[in-house]
């Protein structure tokens, strides 16, 4: 289901509902504290970067993961990925294989993952780490975990959507939030906003007096593929935590939309959906589009339908960057 609404009006604005639930988001971030606040009970013999976040759902985690993985492999790292890959049936830890794993087996974001470094799918993420370790890993990316305290973090970073922020400032089921937004920066390294200049400026405005760590700026930008969106006509799809970027994206590129189809995250892309907008497409004479992310989610027998627009995360300041990881890194 989709985020409701209320759940990013400012923190200043009053919303019934939200107050009404408030007790409730209280009683979870009770939960969540007690949680992290257990100590580790597995310190790796590597550097552990965990790219989590304080919201609940999509925030761009998975792009931030890629981005750091292609920045320390260019270094000369060994870069292995570990992930419990929401929405797959495999436990693991199990190796991703990009050409023998489907979605429903390891999770749609690592196989989009293992395309960039080597991945690990387990339930338990210590167990993943010490496989990606026993087969070389020089640092770990842990893709999500910042509420899970099993494993000592070498550096957590904090990655929030600059448009939506941290939504009302409360917590679940009366806001986006998994914790507060101090209980997390407490235990944050840096903070990486991902948006345009505007939603970045916006983002600074009203939660700018939260941060204290260093606070790096991206955007997602569209890969070149040679692809000319402005002609012809599309109808575009999307599984993710904020399907209307997606959409947005296409538009600023010059898509003509016919329209567009906004699903849950994570969404098992069925035979029967993908047949009803194919049958939609031909109809219209339109060309289906989606995200990396839903393509490694569709069945196999519709891929040559549908396209997919790469994007990846580019960061504002690059030096700052390395700044930032320079401590925690393995000399060379």
């Amino acid at each position: 289901m989709q985020a409701p609404r209320f759940w990013f009006k400012p923190p200043q604005h009053f919303d019934l509902r939200a107050t009404l639930l408030a007790p409730l988001g209280a009683l979870y971030a009770f939960a969540t504290a007690r949680r992290v606040g257990t100590a580790a009970v597995m310190r790796a013999k590597c550097p552990i970067i965990c790219i989590g976040n304080i919201n609940a759902g999509g925030t761009g985690k998975t792009p931030t993961t890629i981005a750091l993985a292609q920045h320390l492999i260019y270094q000369g790292y060994e870069v292995h990925i570990v992930s419990r890959g929401y929405g797959g049936q495999l436990k693991g830890p199990i190796e991703v294989n990009p050409t023998q794993h489907r979605a429903r087996q390891v999770g749609d974001e690592p196989l989009l993952l293992a395309a960039f470094a080597r991945t690990w799918v387990a339930d338990d993420r210590g167990a993943g780490i010490k496989q990606a370790i026993a087969q070389g890993a020089q640092v770990i990316l842990m893709d999500d975990g910042f509420q899970d305290p099993k494993v000592h973090k070498d550096m957590s970073l904090i990655v929030v959507d600059a448009a939506k922020g941290f939504g009302n400032g409360r917590c679940l089921p009366a806001g986006p939030l998994r914790e507060p937004v101090e209980a997390g920066m407490r235990r944050a390294d840096a903070v990486i906003s991902i948006g345009g200049t505007e939603e970045q400026d916006k983002f600074s405005t009203l939660w700018g007096s939260h941060i204290t760590q260093p606070h790096l700026r991206a955007e997602l930008v569209p890969l070149e593929t040679g692809m000319d969106w402005k002609t012809g006509q599309f109808i575009a799809f999307a599984g993710i935590g904020h399907p209307e970027k997606f959409f947005d994206t296409l538009r600023s590129l010059g898509a003509t939309l016919l329209r567009t189809e906004a699903l849950d995250d994570h969404q098992p892309l069925t035979p029967a959906l993908v047949k009803r907008l194919k049958a939609e497409a031909t109809q219209t004479g339109a060309q289906l589009v989606t995200t990396e992310k839903d393509a490694a989610r569709l069945p196999s027998e519709f891929r040559s339908d549908v396209m997919a627009l790469p994007v990846r995360l580019e960061f504002s300041d690059q030096d700052a960057l390395e700044q930032l990881l320079a401590p925690i890194l393995p000399t060379r």
